[in-house]
């Protein structure tokens, strides 16, 4: 199978950061969306406009990764194996044959099989893990060390994935496996000064980090690694058509770039000690 579409974007910078959006992509190939339902075509579970509200990173030097292809066609964020990440709780598989609201992504008898995951895999989700893999070696041999910051986005309210209203800023870090000490210490000081009375937050809640985050983490080699999960109603309309809020993203993004300012200082701070 060879890629009829864009399956990603790649920036190079000169920091010792690379941000991954790896659920930002809205592209699937027309013979593939043909056998999707009504409901999947709307594209509802988009990390909508991230790039946007990270357009701070082109000034901070970062590196940036983020995808074209739809999440629906293949998920880069879950391990191609597709084991379950939060095993006993509700989540969506590599290639999503439902929606986080549990609609149904494919007609009757057009999910894909073993073999169409096994091609999508190859054809979509190695390439986007392959450069990044590529660029956070490239930065650690650089810097000696590397942060790399795992963009997401989600609706605040999902019944089917989690109870109530999200917090606006969920930090995941794997349970603190994918990144020092300091650096977890340093977000979660930086989100209670940052996010005011104005945001909630959390670290290693409902959402720890998925399949990036914790394969990429290696803190012994100098490789910190980070999930920020936000509440689109912290920047973005909820309903369609999911349009961009600049009168709130003028608040959330001020926040995430502390955040991330503050997990390269410490990372800095982490490489003197060692």
């Amino acid at each position: 199978m060879q890629a009829d579409i864009p399956v990603f974007d790649f920036r190079q910078g000169t920091a010792p950061l690379l941000i991954s959006i790896p659920h930002m992509g809205t592209d699937i190939p027309a013979q593939l969306a043909a056998r999707m339902t009504p409901e999947a075509r709307l594209l509802a579970d988009t990390d909508w406009h991230l790039g946007r509200l990270y357009d701070f990173a082109a000034a901070m030097g970062a590196s940036v990764i983020q995808a074209g292809v739809s999440r629906y066609v293949v998920d880069l964020n879950r391990p191609p194996s597709d084991e379950s990440l939060y095993p006993g709780q509700t989540t969506t598989s590599l290639c999503p044959t439902e929606t986080f609201r549990g609609e149904p992504v494919y007609l009757a008898g057009e999910a894909p099989d073993a073999d169409e995951i096994a091609a999508r895999v190859e054809t979509y989700w190695r390439p986007y893990h392959d450069t990044m893999r590529a660029e956070l070696e490239r930065l650690r041999e650089a810097h000696g060390t590397v942060l790399l910051w795992d963009a997401h986005s989600i609706a605040s309210h999902l019944p089917r994935l989690f109870d109530g209203k999200l917090p606006d800023f969920n930090l995941g870090t794997n349970g603190g496996a994918s990144c020092s000490p300091v650096i977890q210490s340093a977000l979660a000081a930086t989100a209670e000064r940052a996010a005011g009375d104005a945001f909630t937050w959390v670290v290693n809640g409902r959402f720890k980090g998925g399949f990036i985050t914790r394969h990429y983490g290696e803190p012994s080699r100098g490789i910190h690694a980070v999930q920020l999960e936000m509440c689109q109603s912290a920047y973005m309309d909820e309903t369609l058509p999911f349009g961009y809020r600049q009168d709130l993203a003028v608040h959330a993004a001020p926040v995430v770039r502390q955040l991330i300012d503050a997990a390269l200082v410490a990372a800095t701070g982490e490489l003197q000690r060692m």
